[in-house]
């Protein structure tokens, strides 16, 4: 019986995943700390406590990273951002990076 080496099943397979994005918001002058908290909630679904925290590195350090997302999901949250500062007066800006 002869053996043959199956050569398609053989060769390592390459997972890619997609790159992911980091966002974060970035701090102003200008922009309520309770505006900050409830873009917190409200967008990246933070607790009350982890919203806190990072609107302190936000004041404190200009920014503060809310969370890491695919390509679709980071612009999304960008978006959204923007619109609902717009809409309550504030020129809070979120911001993307790949991680």
């Amino acid at each position: 019986m002869a053996t043959h080496t199956n050569y398609e099943l053989s060769d390592e397979v390459m997972i890619k995943y997609p790159k992911k994005y980091k966002v974060y918001l970035l701090n102003d002058d200008y922009t309520s700390m309770d505006f900050v908290i409830d873009i917190l909630i409200s967008i990246f679904h933070k607790s009350y406590e982890e919203a806190e925290k990072i609107m302190l590195d936000i004041h404190k350090k200009e920014r503060g990273l809310c969370g890491v997302y695919t390509y679709e999901v980071a612009e999304t949250k960008v978006m959204q951002v923007t619109r609902k500062a717009k809409d309550s007066g504030f020129p809070l800006k979120a911001t993307m990076e790949e991680e």
